[in-house]
């Protein structure tokens, strides 16, 4: 077992050790600025489109339903991780009692496991929309959208909370956890026994999980591909403004998941290369919780047009409001 300090099992209440970046002395306040400005551009870039789709009942369509439903994902992961590193950098306090480490391990994991769920979802949506028009309104009902994000979000409960249950009667020899937040590795290594299930499980539901996620992704967009080849064989003259519009239509959704999918990647990229330096590993170990959060709500409210626009004459109306 790694990380072990002790050989007698901890009892209740137990306070992990987080380890954390490596601050060099008088960074700290710095780094406490730089992961700042990043939990703002989460919170309010995240806020902002939530607040909008939400009060404009123009955008109460199922992409943008399902864009909310996604920007609530990345809250989730923001807000798991940035405020209690913000603090460690601030303060060096790296203490977490054990409650809120699994509290934090199982956001972490939701999110991760949430958004690929959503994404597949947006696939299949985007897959209708385009390939499909005509029956878009009949096939993508009200009750069949809810019932998907529903199903997006049960299906990331239910799969993390298994994941988690392998740790009820664990017992732990260890408080130090060798990362810079909360996961279920980290925990479980700590513990006095084998955890070989709990390492099956969750390699194969990862595995899984993104492999199903891919399917649906290369199906639909591999469809929407063959049906914008075959419409501009048919008729030439508007073949161009229905590829532009599968563009402006696909586009957001494609590059938010080629982006989380690279975030994550970069994660085991990263471990093949001894030589880089303990920090830089942990940095990309966490961009896939802080680069899509922040680039995601850029990226729908650039491409969509219906949703920049709201965004533009909601604050409009502030502006003219406080005036």
């Amino acid at each position: 077992m790694e990380n072990i300090t002790r050989l007698t099992p901890l009892k209740q209440p137990i306070v992990f050790e987080v380890e954390g970046f490596e601050v060099p002395p008088g960074y700290g306040f710095l780094f406490f600025i730089l992961a700042l400005f990043q939990f703002i551009v989460v919170l309010l870039g995240n806020g902002v489109v939530a607040f909008v789709i939400i009060i404009d009942k123009n955008l109460y369509r199922p992409m943008f339903i399902l864009v909310c439903h996604l920007v609530v994902c990345d809250l989730l992961g923001g807000t798991a991780v940035l405020p209690r590193l913000m603090m460690q950098f601030l303060t060096g306090q790296n203490r977490i009692p054990y409650a809120s480490a699994i509290a934090q391990a199982f956001s972490v994991h939701t999110y991760g496991t949430a958004v690929q769920t959503i994404q597949g979802v947006m696939a299949y949506d985007r897959y209708v929309a385009v390939c499909e028009p005509l029956r878009y309104s009949t096939i993508m009902t009200a009750t069949r959208l809810h019932t998907s994000c529903a199903l997006a979000w049960i299906v990331a409960f239910i799969l993390i909370g298994v994941l988690f249950s392998f740790h009820i009667n664990v017992p732990l020899c260890g408080t130090t956890i060798k990362h810079i937040y909360c996961s279920n590795r980290p925990i479980m290594r700590l513990a006095c026994i084998p955890t070989p299930i709990s390492n099956i499980y969750g390699m194969t539901m990862s595995w899984c999980l993104s492999t199903s996620v891919f399917l649906i992704v290369a199906f639909s967009y591999i469809r929407i591909l063959h049906a914008s080849i075959k419409q501009s064989r048919v008729n030439t003259s508007i073949s161009s403004g229905i590829n532009n519009k599968a563009f402006r239509t696909c586009a957001p959704h494609i590059i938010g998941y080629v982006l989380y999918q690279i975030a994550a990647l970069t994660i085991i990229v990263s471990h093949r290369f001894p030589s880089l330096s303990i920090n830089i590993k942990k940095f990309f170990s966490i961009l896939f919780i802080i680069v899509p959060p922040a680039i995601n709500p850029i990226i729908y409210g650039l491409v969509s047009k219906e949703l920049r626009t709201s965004i533009v004459k909601h604050f409009r109306k502030q502006i003219i409001h406080k005036k």
